[in-house]
């Protein structure tokens, strides 16, 4: 089978889980009726407009794809930072934050790997604080910088390793596309997976005090469904063979777990319940890519290191 019949039979079977997942919600609603079905039919049609980009992303040549992936980094940072409190003297060194999204991704354009990887963790780490200082406001500096700093490394730099899948498989223009739909599909199929084990065995909470509704049967049912999904469409969408694809679904239905529960620390700290209203059912964009913040750079380096 080539390549782009396997491409676009992974679209295909991606906008085939979503039809699924919303027939299955009308037949929950009209055989019990009773029960509240209003945040599961949120989360899938929020999952339709995710992938909808994403496929748009995945069809379109690489400089517009770079561009679509770029905006959603630069959406995501702006809800992070509308979230997060921000001293006046700070403008100027907000407004190098967004110059710095369009680097970060020229550098995924040109598969300029070391300079990619070390961009935001090293030079901007460096300079921002620096930017700030010039200012002379020594209030509140620690939080600020620390503030900034962690919204740029999720928002632009784990982010941006989704795009980075995309160009990683030189060889072939289309090559790393199925890796983005194998780590967005597996992201999706947990995120669901684990709300749904969680809503029907779940009594053992998790983390109460963060994010009460996540359980122990959520996360463990989690895992092993997305680690079973992985297994099954790793070595058909990816190089990986079925024991890397394992490995790649505990990461990814582990990861997942990790970044829900960690940007819901987040918004409790904030005094938040959502990071915004961009999305039904989820508020914000963050409130849906949660999850790809831990989930994109874990299984890139993972593929990186196995593959690379």
């Amino acid at each position: 089978m080539s390549k782009d019949v396997i491409f676009y039979c992974a679209l295909g079977g991606i906008f085939a889980v979503l039809i699924i997942a919303s027939v299955a919600i009308f037949l929950l609603r009209k055989i019990s009726p009773q029960r509240d079905w209003t945040e599961l039919r949120q989360r899938v049609t929020s999952w339709w407009l995710i992938i909808i980009v994403f496929s748009l992303a995945m069809v379109s040549p690489k400089w517009l794809a770079l561009t679509i992936f770029g905006l959603i980094s630069f959406m995501s940072l702006k809800e992070f930072l509308t979230l997060t409190p921000t001293r006046r003297s700070d403008s100027m060194t907000l407004l190098w934050m967004y110059a710095a999204i369009p680097l970060q991704y020229l550098w995924i354009g040109m598969s300029w790997y070391g300079m990619f990887i070390i961009f935001i963790p090293v030079y901007l780490f460096l300079f921002l604080p620096m930017r700030m200082v010039i200012t002379g406001n020594t209030q509140g500096f620690l939080h600020s910088a620390s503030s900034l700093h962690w919204g740029m490394m999720t928002t632009v730099f784990c982010l941006s390793h989704v795009a980075f899948l995309l160009t990683l498989l030189p060889q072939d223009a289309r090559a790393g596309a199925p890796l983005v739909i194998f780590l967005v599909l597996a992201t999706e199929f947990n995120d669901i997976a684990q709300y749904l084990w969680g809503k029907s065995l779940g009594h053992i909470k998790v983390v109460p005090n963060v994010s009460p509704n996540k359980t122990l049967a959520g996360l463990l049912g989690g895992v092993v469904t997305t680690t079973l999904l992985c297994v099954l469409l790793g070595p058909l969408l990816t190089p990986m063979d079925r024991v890397h694809s394992l490995i790649a679904g505990i990461i990814i239905g582990a990861s997942g777990f990790c970044g829900d529960v960690v940007m819901s620390a987040i918004k409790r700290d904030f005094g938040v319940k959502d990071s915004g209203k961009l999305l039904p059912g989820h508020g914000g964009i963050l409130d849906r890519l949660d999850s790809l913040i831990y989930t994109a750079p874990l299984f890139f380096h993972f593929f990186w290191y196995c593959y690379g």
